[in-house]
C-alpha cells in the first residue's frame, strides 16, 4: 500500500497510521462528503470551484465545514509537496472526505459531534496515449443509484456496481439514464455533440455539478463552440456526432464506442472528433492559466 503522507484530524502521518474509529458515521452509514482536485506541476487546478461544492455538499447534509478555504488549501499545499518529494509525481489529484464524526450508531444525526477530516494525495494517472488517440469504450444502464446525485456523498456503492458493469465488459466507463434520459456515467459527465454543439444533461439532483461544467462552457466560449445544458434522450446519445466524458482525472476524454457500437458518423465514424480536439487543447492551455 502507498504509505505516503496524508492528513486526519489535524495531524500529518503516514497511510499506514492513519487511523479512525469504527463508530465513525463515515464507516457505519456513508455519513459525509468528498471531493477530489487535481493539482498540475504541484498547482491545485480550479481549486475554488472545488471547495465552493465541497461547502455546498457539506451545508446540503447539515456539517458545518471544519475549516477556512486557505485552511484547506494549505493543508492541500502541504500533501501535495511530500507525494512529489517521495514519488516525483508533480501532477496529482488530492483526495478531501469529511464525515459527520464518531458518535454511537443512530440514525438521526447527533448534535455536537466534531467531523472527521481526511486528506491524501496520489500521482495522477491519466487516461493513455492510445486512448487519447483511439477514444474509449463505454457501456450503458439504467440510473439506479439513490436520488441525490448532487450531493458528491461517500456512500458510492450504486457508482461501484455501475463502474464495475463497464469493466466486466472492458469498457472505461458506464453511461446512464433515467426514464429514458442521459444523467451521467459511474465517475464522470457525460456530454454529446450535435451539429458542432457541446450538450449536457440539465443540473438537477440527479446529476452532480461537475466542476468541468462551467469550465467547458468557459472553453466553449473561448473556441466560438455552442453549448447548451438539456435534456438529452437516450437516443441522442446513441445518435450522436461526438460522445464525451469529462472528469478530474480523465480531463475530456472521447468515447468511440458504446455497447459496442461506434459512435458518430461518416470517415469520422468510431474516431475521436474535432470538437473533442478542440476542447482537450483548450483544456491544457487552461491548466496552465487556473491553477494555484
Amino acid at each position: 500500500m502507498n504509505d505516503s503522507l496524508c492528513y486526519l484530524n489535524g495531524e500529518y502521518l503516514p497511510l499506514s497510521q492513519a487511523k479512525v474509529s469504527v463508530l465513525d458515521r463515515g464507516f457505519i452509514f456513508g455519513d459525509g462528503i468528498y471531493d477530489v482536485a487535481p493539482a498540475y506541476g504541484r498547482r491545485l487546478f480550479r481549486f475554488g470551484e472545488h471547495m465552493a461544492r465541497l461547502e455546498r455538499g457539506l451545508a446540503k447534509i447539515r456539517i458545518t465545514n471544519p475549516h477556512t478555504r486557505d485552511e484547506w488549501l494549505e493543508r492541500c499545499r502541504t500533501l501535495v509537496a511530500a507525494v512529489a518529494e517521495s514519488s516525483g509525481a508533480e501532477d496529482q489529484v488530492v483526495y478531501i472526505q469529511v464525515t459527520r464524526g464518531v458518535a454511537p450508531r443512530d440514525h438521526v444525526m447527533p448534535e455536537g459531534v466534531t467531523p472527521t477530516v481526511f486528506m491524501m494525495s496520489n500521482p495522477m494517472k491519466p487516461p493513455s496515449a492510445e486512448q487519447r488517440h483511439q477514444g474509449v469504450a463505454c457501456t450503458t444502464a439504467r440510473d439506479f443509484r439513490w436520488e441525490r446525485g448532487d450531493i458528491k456523498s461517500i456512500s458510492l456503492l450504486g457508482n461501484v456496481l455501475a463502474r464495475q458493469m463497464s469493466a466486466d465488459q472492458g469498457a472505461l466507463e458506464t453511461i446512464m439514464f433515467r426514464d429514458g434520459f442521459l444523467t451521467e456515467a459511474a465517475s464522470s459527465n457525460v456530454w454529446i455533440v450535435h451539429e458542432g454543439a457541446l450538450l449536457g444533461p440539465p443540473k438537477s439532483e440527479h446529476v452532480l455539478e461537475g466542476i468541468r461544467i462551467e469550465l467547458l462552457h468557459e472553453l466553449c466560449e473561448d473556441c466560438g463552440i455552442a453549448y447548451n445544458l438539456r435534456p438529452i434522450a437516450e437516443a441522442d446519445v446513441l445518435g450522436a456526432d461526438e460522445v464525451l466524458l469529462s472528469s478530474a482525472t480523465k480531463e475530456v476524454l472521447a468515447v468511440t464506442r458504446i455497447d459496442g457500437q461506434s459512435v458518430g458518423h461518416g470517415a469520422l465514424r468510431g474516431k475521436p472528433g474535432p470538437v473533442y480536439a478542440r476542447l482537450y487543447e483548450a483544456y491544457q492551455a487552461a491548466k496552465k492559466t487556473m491553477s494555484i
